[in-house]
């Protein structure tokens, strides 16, 4: 759903009327978010492919202390990471 506005107010708006989970993409967005402690996980999915540039996982300036909820593996050697915010 595209939305317009304050993200923080939108954000809790989308998680008072969804019974299941949300997925944010993209860096800028999800700083916003985890500034404002909003995410409850984070997800990270590590492919077997190195590449040479591109757009950064997290916004830059953004330091999230994490502790591990799990890991598993997917198709094609994927790897499935998943964290929590060290304070929850």
């Amino acid at each position: 759903r595209l939305m317009k506005g304050d993200v923080e107010a939108v954000a809790k708006s989308l998680k008072a009327e969804t019974n299941g989970e949300i997925s944010v993409s993209g860096a800028e967005l999800a700083g916003h978010l985890a500034r404002a402690g909003m995410i409850d996980e984070y997800r990270l999915y590590v492919h077997p492919v190195v590449l040479g540039g591109g757009k950064p996982y997290f916004q830059s300036g953004l330091s999230l202390a994490l502790k591990p909820l799990g890991t598993q593996r997917l198709a094609q050697g994927v790897t499935l990471l998943r964290y929590a915010p060290a304070g929850s």
